[in-house]
């Protein structure tokens, strides 16, 4: 082995631990950063052509930089409800300013004030599919047909009335009425409030009459003094029930005044002797506001309101590939699919093998700090090793030189 190839021998070991050094930096300053993927340093030699037992040609480290992607992090809970964490595999799918695709573990998202997205730390935009048109049909291999998640237009939202019921006991000891059943001749009144589809309040006014047949009533449902169901029967048995075809007799549907065709079931209504005791139930809300946002395991987003209810708004994807690891590493912790990494594959949360999603919380770097300082100690000792080498490779090559003096 000649001189000149000692000290390339020796520059090349300096600059294998000086690439060391440099990966042990970049995760020493990422070790908060939330879904950072550490990456290490890979040495193999590379011996030259020609070597025999009795001339050595001195060959070189070649050094190869590898990101442990499909590593999980420590999972740390916060209180904001937009952080989402992975637990098991999967990536969750964003897309920069240009609207380009990238795979990311940092779930670390806020609502942009200007556009409503939720982004992340790096700035990119989680990516879902709306469920305004019922449940998605993702592409097994594309994000066609993702979209930002953005609750911005969930903003007011008013539930109509669809359903309602009356329920209780009508006194059997009731006499019977005299003359027609209308809203000034009646046995018994009650009012339910029902929302019509712009979530205005709409009183129904239920009128009961005992018929002249002990065991019958009668019942009208008006609204602002108009009927919009009349002469609905209600025939009891012995025991004071309804049951068969009485009690689907006592089941009636109607259109509310600027709502919707709501049902209305008396089917739970009793003729016993006592006091009447009915009560009432109806469905739909008055309008209401978004104050937040709510994920599912499976990765439903849910647009929350302010009286309590919730809707369900888009569902999130994970993506996958055969070896994370061979993904390409791109700035704000995303990364790129690769031919060593395969084609991406979308799924949804808890299915596939893919891991479930945890809301208010967030995935930490998975760089142990204490190793990357061991490691920063070898590589310092490595490296002046190396040099030492490069000293001594330089005097001998002085000494040939001088020896011509």
């Amino acid at each position: 082995m000649s001189l000149i190839s000692v000290l390339r021998t020796g520059v090349s070991g300096m600059n294998a631990q000086s690439n060391r050094i440099s990966n042990v930096a970049e995760n020493v300053q990422n070790a908060g950063t939330t879904g950072y993927k550490r990456v290490s340093s890979e040495f193999s030699s590379l011996l030259l052509d020609g070597t025999t037992n009795s001339a050595y040609n001195s060959g070189a480290v070649e050094t190869k930089t590898r990101r442990a992607i499909g590593e999980d992090g420590p999972i740390s809970f916060t209180t904001s409800k937009t952080d989402l964490a992975i637990q098991g595999h999967g990536f969750f799918v964003v897309q920069d300013e240009n609207k380009a695709p990238f795979l990311t573990r940092s779930g670390n998202f806020v609502v942009d004030g200007p556009t409503g997205n939720l982004v992340n730390a790096g700035g990119f935009t989680l990516m879902g599919y709306g469920l305004a048109d019922g449940t998605p049909t993702p592409s097994l291999n594309s994000t066609s047909g993702m979209v930002p998640v953005n609750l911005s237009g969930f903003g007011m939202r008013a539930t109509p009335t669809t359903a309602a019921d009356i329920n209780g006991n009508l006194s059997a000891d009731t006499a019977a009425l005299s003359g027609a059943l209308s809203p000034t001749n009646y046995s018994k009144k009650t009012s339910i409030v029902t929302f019509d589809q712009q979530g205005k309040k709409l009183t129904l006014d239920i009128y009961l009459a005992k018929t002249a047949n002990a065991n019958e009533w009668t019942a009208s449902v008006y609204t602002g003094g108009t009927a919009i169901a009349s002469n609905l029967s209600l025939t009891f048995g012995a025991d004071g029930k309804l049951t068969g075809t009485a009690a689907t007799a006592a089941k009636t549907s109607f259109t509310i005044p600027g709502g919707k065709l709501a049902a209305l079931d008396l089917s739970g209504v009793t003729q016993l002797a006592g006091d009447y005791t009915l009560t009432g139930t109806a469905d739909g809300k008055a309008p209401s506001a978004v104050t937040g946002t709510e994920f599912g395991a499976d990765g439903t987003v849910y647009a929350t309101y302010a009286d309590g209810t919730r809707l369900a708004a888009f569902k999130v994807p994970l993506a996958d590939v055969k070896s994370p690891d061979n993904m390409d590493p791109r700035a704000g912790n995303v990364f790129q699919t690769t031919i060593g990494s395969g084609d991406i594959q979308i799924g949804f949360a808890g299915t596939g093998g893919l891991g479930t999603l945890k809301s208010s919380a967030l995935e930490q770097s998975n760089v142990d700090v204490s190793t990357e300082l061991t490691t920063m100690i070898e590589s310092q000792t490595v490296y002046t090793a190396n040099s030492k080498v490069f000293m001594t490779g330089n005097e001998l090559l002085d000494t040939l030189m001088n020896l011509k003096r």
